[in-house]
Order: C-alpha cells, then structure tokens, then sequence
C-alpha cells in the first residue's frame, strides 16, 4: 500500500518567528499519526528554523521551490544543494509559479532532475485550467504536463517523486473537483501516463496527491477513493486544528 502523503503548502504566509511557533503547537497534535507522512512547505525564510524545530518529529519539511542550477547569477533563486539537510521535499511545477513567475515544463523538468540529483524529492504538480477542463482537454494537457516533468528520469529515481494534481480552477477559490472527478483524472490519466511511461510497478507504487480547496470537512470523500494518496493543502494547512483534522482523516480513510 501507498503511504499517504499530507504536505501543507504555506505559500507567502507565516514569517519565521511564526512558522516555527506553529510547528511546535502543530508537531505533538500529529505525533499520533505515524501511517501518514506528514510535511509542512514554509517559505525559504522559515524554512531552517522550522527545519531544527522538526527534528525528531516525523514531521517532514519541504521548500516551496528552487532552481535547477547548482550556482550562479540567479537573483531571488535557492539551489537545490543549498537545500540539502535541510528538506527533504521540493513543490515544483505549481500553477502559481507557472502563471506568476513563468515556469514551462521544461523549467520543472530540469528542476526535477536537479532535486534527484541532490537526493530530493520533488512534489510535482500538474492541473488545467476551468477553459481546458470545460473543452475537454484535461487528459490531453495534464497527461502532457506529466510526460514533459518526467522526461529522462528513471525508473528507479520514480520512487523519490510525488505527483500533485491541482486543478487551477479550483486553488483558492472554494471550488473543488468532486472526489470521483479527481480519483478519475489521478488514476485514468495521471497513472496510465505513469504506466505508459514506466510499466505497471512504477505506476502502482508513485504517490499522487489531490490539491484545491481541500479542508477536514471533504478531505474523507477524498481520501476514500482509491487512486487519490494524499493531498497538497493550502488555506488549511494554516491551522493547526485543521491541519491535524486533514491527517486524522488521511488515517481514518486509509485504515492506518
């Protein structure tokens, strides 16, 4: 069985001070929760304080982004080395980076590659818009999209990736694919892309989340449905009662 994966993604919230404060009220609520990885993704400000406040929690830090270079004239940009030791996960690829900040699968796709390279591991996220979704073409772009962040990755190196779909209609917006749409796309799509690619173990055994307004109160409809191994959490993440309610649930439905 997939370990379910919870990773809460703070985005431009909570500033050092008060990430690590939240970690250490967070940190004893979801110490019961051991069947269920537990990450929280600060921004790079917190990201060490956090980090030293997690140790020996089981708690998990992740970075919210980085750059596929080891070094160089990158103003604002963190290397993935410099993160070594320090997180043990990367979000890439996520829409708002990809509509704010221009990253195409290429760019992801070279991040990816970098992050293994530096024994990370990427959280890869994928979506369409409600345009595309409403023509049709989700299975046609997010297959596409996780096709380009793959290319020339290994097999073996696939143990190491998390895959996130969030549809962008339904980030921040209190819109959320129903739990059958979702599991549909994660299993017809995003893992018969994984099967196509590398054959029916590597599909089985990668873990894909779903992301978009997802909170306690329709996590379990989630996390029921069989394809769907865990979620990618913004808004509630940001609490530590919700938060711990997501994880609760997470274990609940999947019986661990």
């Amino acid at each position: 069985m997939r370990t379910p994966i919870i990773a809460g993604n703070w985005k431009m919230f909570k500033g050092a001070d008060e990430a690590v404060d939240f970690v250490k009220e967070l940190a004893p609520a979801l110490e019961s929760y051991t069947g269920v990885e537990r990450v929280v993704a600060p921004t790079f400000l917190a990201v060490k304080g956090v980090a030293d406040a997690l140790k020996s929690t089981g708690i998990k830090v992740a970075a919210q982004n980085a750059h596929w270079e080891d070094s160089g004239a990158f103003t604002s940009q963190v290397a993935a080395g410099m993160l070594v030791g320090l997180v043990e996960y990367v979000i890439i690829g996520h829409s708002e980076c990809r509509e704010y900040l221009q990253e195409t699968d290429e760019m992801v796709n070279k991040k990816a590659k970098s992050l293994l390279a530096h024994g990370l591991k990427p959280i890869i996220a994928v979506g369409e818009s409600l345009e595309q979704n409403e023509a049709g073409q989700t299975e046609s772009f997010v297959g596409g999209q996780v096709r380009a962040a793959l290319e020339g990755i290994t097999p073996a190196q696939m143990a190491d990736v998390v895959i996130a779909y969030e549809p962008i209609w339904a980030i921040g917006t209190g819109k959320s694919a129903s739990a059958e749409l979702a599991n549909a796309i994660i299993g017809d799509t995003i893992r018969q892309t994984l099967r196509d690619l590398y054959g029916d173990e590597v599909a089985d055994q990668t873990r894909i989340q779903y992301g978009g307004s997802v909170k306690p109160e329709n996590m379990l409809e989630y996390m029921s449905q069989p394809d769907i191994d865990g979620a990618l959490v913004g808004g509630a993440s940001l609490k530590v009662d919700a938060f711990t309610d997501l994880v609760r649930l997470a274990a609940q439905a999947k019986g661990v």
